[in-house]
């Protein structure tokens, strides 16, 4: 993929960051105020999340932003890592909700809830999980065509929304049986699944800023090196990711009797057929001769 090609994916990137930051904006309003009115702790809780998630939109959108500053001398290669940052800061966004939204239901279960929600409530919820089903179609759909880690975290987290409002609404529902104690409890699971992905998006971000790869990658680059002409074997190979992209450093061993000129153009090959992989934007290759 050239150069300019990973940059037009990050700029259409934004995109699904907007997308993200208009629904947030306005379901967030529309839950608070339905949350209120009809004394639903669960639309409150789902409410608040989706104000969070604003910011947390707007962290990732500044991360693509970031990302598609050229290199630099304090950033050789380049600023993808940024979209990852922007990643880790939304999860820290949504962990401390999550928390928050946690401590909150649970003291509500404990004191008692006397109130069960209006079934306004029932249909605001309902509403609100099918805006971000689409959301969440939109920007995985988007995060596979742009190989984009960020807009991928920003789906995930749409789909967990949408899970989070069905379940608001079930807690409502039940609430209207005379169960009011299932709507904060509702609110507890709530929290909980913000935090399981809130958690699963910082696991995933911290792994690449740590320089941790995918195995199963790795042994596919492998795969592909040890077929190229010339090769004897890949004596070592590791990958760091940059962004969505991958940088690879690869050492080979080739016949100890090849010219200099047949030695590089293995190499030069090498570094070509790891470059047909979408993710891989530079390749550093050492040979030395086999014993």
């Amino acid at each position: 993929m050239e150069q300019q090609q990973r940059y037009d994916n990050l700029k259409l990137g934004e995109r699904g960051a907007i997308v993200s930051i208009l629904a947030y904006i306005f379901l967030s309003a529309l839950k608070l105020i339905i949350g209120n009115l009809s004394g639903s702790e669960a639309l409150r809780a789902d409410g608040l999340n989706n104000a969070t998630d604003i910011v947390a939109s707007i962290a990732v959108l500044i991360g693509l932003k970031l990302a598609q500053k050229p290199a630099d001398k304090d950033h050789p290669y380049g600023h993808w890592k940024s979209e990852t940052i922007a990643s880790l800061i939304a999860s820290f966004i949504m962990m401390a909700v999550g928390l928050e939204v946690l401590i909150n239901a649970v003291t509500t279960v404990f004191r008692g809830s006397e109130q069960s929600p209006d079934l306004i409530s029932i249909w605001t919820g309902l509403f609100c999980a099918v805006v971000m089903y689409f959301a969440y179609r939109y920007n995985k759909s988007l995060a596979n065509r742009t190989k984009s880690q960020a807009v991928m975290a920003a789906a995930k987290d749409n789909i967990s929304d949408a899970l989070v409002s069905i379940g608001t609404v079930v807690g409502i529902v039940g609430s209207q049986f005379n169960l009011p104690w299932l709507d904060p409890v509702t609110a507890v699971l709530i929290g909980l699944i913000i935090c399981k992905t809130a958690w699963d998006i910082f696991r995933e971000a911290s792994h690449h800023l740590s320089d941790g790869f995918d195995e199963k990658t790795i042994q596919e680059f492998r795969e592909k090196v040890q077929q190229v002409e010339g090769v004897e074997a890949v004596k070592e190979l590791r990958a760091r990711s940059y962004g969505s992209n991958a940088v690879i450093d690869v050492v080979l061993s080739i016949k100890r009797d090849l010219k200099f000129r047949e030695a590089h153009d293995i190499a030069t090959n090498v570094e070509t057929e790891l470059k047909k992989s979408s993710e891989v934007i530079e390749v550093h290759v050492h040979y030395e001769p086999s014993k």
